[in-house]
């Protein structure tokens, strides 16, 4: 007897997916509610549970496929998995079909010794693109999956002689006249992710649809700076979490929003919708792009517990764990190029939103204050935004507030 694997309701509006690997092959055993499967939403990674327990049985679907909310995508046999995992069942020793996007990508097993294990998407290509061997390295992730960072971290470390450039050193060996060539050049096709297609999309709607323009300013990140030297211990070691640049920032630009609530409008057809309250949609890495969870109601957190949501929500888009839920919604987006070194940008609005604000990274620069040329650790910020809703004054006013918070945190605590 055997159940069939369905692809469980996804979130509102989300109608398909696509699988991004499978936990369970043929002849695995299964425990009810464990996860069997990863697919790929527009938003977020989400792990498909056993329905029943059992015997992983044959896959209807391969890696990469596009499956919708409904179908089935294999089945789970009758059985404990006892007697069906030392037989040599011809499911589970040969390897499984491969797309024709990800030819030569096929999963090597696990750094911790494991049967082979199916990689993600994005991890196939760090793997690709590093040459490492996946093999040799050791996940971090959830069930000691590898993760993208475990492999770009695996790079700066010493590897073996990749299977690639065996070929050469062998007919070095052999004398051949080919050797001393350059390496032949070679060009790649991977299909993109529906993360990937997704933001493109909305980043392409977004101009498009948007008369998008960036105002800038910058600011003396001193105060903070000072402030955070003095207190990240204490911080810390009360709160648990660590005491970064962001919760300032996104305190500031909750008070800079009640000042300016155009900033924090939307458009709705021919009608402007204002919020009187702030959910803020911060910018955060995981292996297949940059996702933007949701603070909600930040206006009403403390930094500490801005700090707090903002570590889990790292943490968990690395893992490919956060929920549909998490990403909905946001009136205003912050978004930190500054911790990958950018020095200034022209961020692009998140839909329907009408602007978003960039941070980018602090270095030294001389400024004059008091009359007096002095050297002070500054930033710049970019504000883009919707002109056809927010004007270039409120643009700047908004800027200016947020600067005038931030080089004086002082105004974050009397609410100022």
């Amino acid at each position: 007897m055997s159940t069939e694997i369905k692809v469980p309701v996804l979130g509102e509006s989300i109608t398909e997916a696509t699988l991004g690997e499978w936990l369970k092959q043929p002849g695995d055993p299964v425990v009810a509610d464990e996860p069997i499967a990863s697919l790929e939403t527009d938003k977020v990674s989400v792990e498909v549970p056993a329905p029943v327990a059992g015997v992983m049985g044959e896959h209807g679907v391969q890696v990469g496929e596009t499956v919708a909310v409904g179908a089935t995508i294999g089945v789970i046999e009758a059985g404990d998995g006892k007697a069906a995992a030392p037989a040599p069942a011809p499911s589970a020793t040969a390897p499984a079909p491969v797309p024709a996007d990800t030819a030569g990508q096929q999963a090597p097993a696990t750094g911790n010794g494991d049967a082979p294990a199916a990689l993600s998407p994005s991890v196939r290509r760090a793997v690709l693109e590093t040459g490492v061997d996946p093999a040799t390295i050791k996940g971090t992730g959830k069930d000691g999956r590898l993760t993208k960072d475990d492999v770009l971290a695996a790079k700066t470390t010493p590897a073996t002689q990749s299977p690639a450039a065996s070929p050469a050193a062998n007919a070095s060996d052999g004398g051949d006249a080919s050797a001393g060539r350059a390496p032949s050049r070679r060009e790649e096709r991977v299909k993109m992710t529906r993360l990937r297609q997704t933001i493109a999309k909305r980043l392409k709607e977004a101009q498009n649809t948007a008369a998008m323009l960036t105002t800038f300013n910058d600011v003396d990140m001193t105060a903070v700076i000072e402030a955070r030297t003095k207190y990240k211990d204490l911080f810390e070691k009360k709160h648990g979490v660590r005491l970064g640049f962001m919760g300032f920032f996104v305190k500031a630009a909750t008070m800079a929003l009640k000042d300016i609530p155009a900033v924090n409008a939307s458009i709705d057809g021919d009608e402007i919708v204002y919020h009187d309250y702030a959910d803020i949609s911060v910018a955060v890495s995981s292996p297949g792009g940059l996702v933007v969870p949701v603070i909600r109601d930040a206006q009403d957190l403390s930094v500490a517990g801005i700090e707090k949501m903002i570590g889990d929500f790292g943490k968990r888009a690395k893992e490919g764990t956060l929920k549909m839920d998490e990403m909905k919604g946001g009136t205003f987006t912050i978004s930190n190029g500054g911790v990958f070194g950018s020095l200034m940008s022209t961020p692009i609005i998140n839909p329907p939103q009408s602007a978003v604000l960039g941070l980018h990274r602090i270095e030294d620069r001389p400024v004059v204050v008091d009359g007096q040329v002095v050297v002070r650790p500054m930033m710049y910020l970019a504000l883009s935004y919707d002109h056809r809703l927010i004007d270039g004054r409120e643009a700047v006013t908004f800027l200016v507030a947020l600067k005038n918070a931030i080089e004086d945190p002082t105004r974050i605590l009397i609410d100022l």
